[in-house]
């Protein structure tokens, strides 16, 4: 393995602090930590992981310090003791950055005693107890509580303190607050009662979601501005996470959050290991250069709230690894100070260290990729936590799909479809994209006419921007089909026919037809398309005596198009991506591979080979190249947590040599040697003998 000394923190107290903060350990602290821990096993802690930042546990909920701000609650605990204090010291001693947690998402008793105005109010008109401890109040984010009270925190912070940034955890609310002053002051700003439902239908929802942007977008800007006026150079860093970049202004986020955060500490239920690795890939959707830092728990991210827990040791470096190998910076999490079990420990050293091994090769190279899906947000925004999920289940499924494939690609929001954002990529996926505006289609067309080629599938651009049906696709027309039947859903026992032969329907040796969607939109092909795949109509599927096809396929299930300025079109009239993801049939996982590589066009610039599942990204520098693979194979694969890593055997991973380069040599940079290559017409075939969990292929050119 590479040498894994860390270079100590450079930057130390300027503008540009976070450049160095590449590893990170958070310890959140409980209330009667500061009689039960030990800080010097953490201060240890922080020099053999090689971190480079901490972030600490001070106020909000609870302070950790000697505050004197009027209601804020000091832990009983507390005595003559600064637990905050020593942490912070102990990092700075080492060369750390330091970043201060606050979380205001709920207050004791004598603050809602003098406040009641801060406490959230639900839809019955009763104040909020805390859902999971009744004994304190939940706040409302809209309030005085966040715009007056907590600006005094951190100042107070700021001021006392030596640190570079306040993080805030659970500073955006919990859903509609029902309150006085939120009805009011939401009355006021858009005409429209409070709405009782995150329902994307209702325009009172769609003017709540954009209200609550509004408000949080200006307490982003006071609190960086408090600690600002302090100390220049600090910065608030709000807990934003890959769905914030939907909710929040963009320029709003540019200009006062120097990099971000993703809270995404582990998967649930049956994600996938991939999940991690998303994140990244989806804030470069929107911000390609922002450092962007992934939190993983030490325990399991279940709905049961095991949060003083520990996971396995896989399950810990395929999390953080995963995101790491998809660009990410890594940063783990502690709850409580107190460590009863200490199995966790060595997995974070060990990623830590190999960060630090892998951070002079990352930091000289950038993500690239031929193929992109598209981050929906416009379509997104209108959905609330208990819709979203479900909408994104198109994206979820062709991420998985292309996984599997082994073929690299990135993300690229619709917020950011510029000419130059459009054009790193050959090929873009619309899984579903159904909410799109009139400038974002025409910024697709334009794409496709200067040679980029489009994927789409179902209700793509069936909406414009506010959610609003259009009644028929617009992108129809850039597409080569018109709407002959709206979407209908529910369908049972739905089947789509091959019809004749065309790359797309490669790889169906023998099968006459394979499952169809569950939603479908009936279209008709334009004269210049070819339609690959047809519906069969629908027929029952009980009895079991009358489940047979009553008529020949017809109906386009897939229309392919070949434009002027050599640009691909391939729609796609049912949720395909969506079928794959609940059902992960082997055939539509092949239909969407073989529709992006004809869309692409050409052999894929990396290409990997190999029994094995794999997350493959693709870093490109100066002088070389890296191709980074992530072992997904694992009989949880699909559900958590990893028992075990299991290592995969030879890998071949084969890639363009670029025109006017020759190569030069090429390295496994886990493994720390040369590796085996050969050249032949135009490409470099590089060999690796077995991955365990992480493998870096570092291919250098002439």
């Amino acid at each position: 393995m590479l040498e894994t000394i860390a270079p100590s923190a450079g930057d130390l107290r300027t503008a540009d602090w976070y450049r160095s903060a590449t590893r990170w350990t958070q310890l959140t602290l409980a209330e009667d930590d500061p009689i039960r821990f030990d800080p010097e096993f953490w201060i240890d802690l922080f020099r053999r992981s090689k971190s480079n930042a901490t972030c600490l546990s001070a106020g909000g909920y609870i302070a950790y310090y000697p505050s004197k701000v009027p209601f804020h609650y000091v832990s009983r605990h507390l005595g003559d003791t600064d637990p905050f204090g020593t942490l912070v010291d102990g990092a700075r001693r080492l060369g750390m950055h330091v970043m201060a947690r606050v979380d205001p998402h709920a207050i004791h008793q004598d603050a809602a005693d003098a406040h009641p105005e801060w406490i959230a109010v639900d839809k019955e008109g009763r104040k909020r107890r805390h859902w999971a401890y009744p004994s304190v109040w939940v706040t409302c984010a809209y309030s005085d509580y966040n715009f007056e009270f907590m600006p005094q925190v951190l100042r107070e912070i700021t001021r006392n303190y030596d640190i570079d940034a306040i993080f805030a955890n659970r500073w955006q609310g919990h859903g509609v607050c029902y309150c006085e002053t939120c009805k009011r002051n939401f009355r006021d700003a858009s005409g429209h009662d409070l709405p009782l439902d995150a329902d994307p239908e209702d325009p009172a929802w769609l003017a709540w979601t954009a209200w609550r942007r509004t408000v949080l977008s200006r307490l982003v800007v006071e609190w960086d501005e408090a600690m600002k006026a302090i100390k220049p150079n600090t910065s608030f860093i709000p807990n934003m996470g890959s769905v914030s970049l939907m909710e929040f202004d963009l320029k709003l986020i540019e200009r006062h959050c120097p990099f971000l955060v993703v809270d995404d500490q582990g998967r649930r239920g049956t994600e996938p290991v991939w999940m991690s690795g998303r994140n990244g890939k989806r804030m470069r959707a929107t911000f390609r250069d922002r450092p962007v830092v992934l939190i993983t728990s030490i325990g399991p991210e279940e709905k049961y709230r095991w949060k003083d827990a520990v996971t396995t040791g896989p399950e810990i470096r395929s999390w953080m690894l995963d995101g790491v190998v998809q660009g990410m910076l890594p940063w783990f999490t502690k709850f409580n100070g107190t460590v009863p079990d200490t199995r966790w420990v060595a997995p974070i050293v060990d990623c830590f260290g190999l960060h630090a091994a892998l951070e002079p090769v990352l930091a000289a190279t950038r993500p690239a990729a031929e193929i992109a899906i598209l981050d929906p947000a416009t379509t997104l925004r209108h959905h609330g936590q208990e819709t979203r999920r479900e909408a994104e289940a198109d994206d979820l499924g062709v991420y998985q799909a292309l996984v599997e494939e082994k073929l690299p690609f990135e993300m690229l929001s619709d917020q950011a479809m510029t000419p130059e954002r459009l054009d790193r990529f050959k090929v873009l996926i619309l899984a579903n994209a159904t909410c799109l505006s009139d400038a974002q289609c025409a910024a697709l067309e334009a794409y496709v006419a200067r040679g980029g080629s489009v994927v789409a599938t179902h209700e793509t651009s069936m909406r414009d921007e506010n959610n609003r049906p259009r009644g028929t696709l617009a992108l129809g027309r850039l597409l080569g089909v018109t709407v002959t039947r709206p979407p209908r859903g529910g369908v049972q026992n739905s089947y789509v026919a091959l019809n004749g032969r065309h790359p797309i329907t490669q790889g169906y040796d023998g099968a006459a037809r394979i499952i169809g969607g569950t939603h479908l939109i009936g279209v008709e092909a334009a004269a210049d398309a070819e339609v690959p795949f047809l519906y069969v109509p629908d027929f029952p599927d009980l009895p079991m005596e009358e489940v047979y096809p009553r008529e020949a396929p017809r109906g386009a299930a897939l229309v392919a198009r070949q434009h002027p300025g050599g640009g691909r079109t391939v729609y796609i009239p049912w949720n395909v991506g969506a079928t794959f993801w609940e059902v992960l049939a082997a055939d539509h996982q092949r239909l969407i591979g073989n529709a992006v590589r004809w869309a692409l066009g050409k052999r894929p610039d990396v290409e990997v080979t190999g029994r094995s599942v794999l997350d493959v990204a693709v870093r490109e520098g100066e002088g070389g190249l890296v191709v980074a693979l992530q072992n997904l194979t694992n009989p949880m694969l699909m559900k958590g947590p990893t028992r075990e890593i299991y290592p995969v055997g030879r890998q071949e991973v084969s890639v363009a040599v670029p025109a006017g380069r020759s190569f030069a040599g090429a390295r496994l940079l886990v493994a720390g040697e040369t590796a085996g290559a050969t050249v032949e017409a135009g490409r470099v075939v590089v060999t690796v003998p077995t991955i365990d969990l992480v493998e870096a292929v570092h291919i250098t050119w002439a």
